[in-house]
């Protein structure tokens, strides 16, 4: 889950099933009772029809925590902080990093730096598809140390430049989920 809507979509889902959601966050659920297999196979069903995937191994939770975790940094918090990723997520989710790391490059096939850059460019082509910000201040809003740094890693990233992209009238812009 990467919006509201889709917090608001499970939500549903759950209740229509006849579950009672206590909590509906980023990729994790806590309900009120314990499910039956009948209600997990339904809810497997229901999300999938959603485009969602009902984790139950305990290393695909992770993963999904990791995601989780890096989306909010990206998306909903203060990208100033002088913490490092591996601190954040460390202390997001009181593992340590190695491991962490580890776990994600086995399943992802992809470094959790290598998804937080590609989370982080994509997050930039939204905000320079609004255009309402300069690219210094999309630079300084996503925590890059230059806008010259954001155009190399973007064109690292893309294969194009910012305003080559801004200059195309088609969206290129990746769906969360397939990062």
């Amino acid at each position: 889950m990467v919006c509201d809507r889709c917090k608001m979509a499970v939500e549903r889902t759950l209740t229509s099933i006849g579950l009672h959601p206590k909590v509906v966050d980023l990729g994790e659920v806590s309900l009120e009772e314990a499910i039956t297999d009948e209600q997990r196979g339904l809810l497997r069903t229901e999300l999938d029809k959603l485009g969602f995937e009902l984790l139950d191994d305990r290393r695909e939770q992770t993963i999904d925590l990791i995601k989780s975790a890096i989306i909010k940094l990206v998306h909903y918090q203060d990208n100033h902080s002088a913490m490092t990723l591996s601190s954040y997520l460390s202390e997001e989710l009181h593992q340590d990093y190695s491991a962490l790391s580890k776990l994600f490059s086995e399943v992802e096939g992809k470094t959790i730096e290598r998804y937080h850059i590609e989370l982080r460019i994509e997050r930039v082509k939204e905000l320079i598809r609004y255009d309402e910000l300069t690219l210094t201040q999309i630079a300084l809003l996503m925590n890059y140390s230059s806008a010259a740094y954001l155009s190399c890693q973007f064109k690292s990233v893309t294969g194009m430049t910012p305003s080559q992209f801004k200059a195309m009238k088609a969206n290129l812009r990746k769906p969360l989920d397939s990062i």
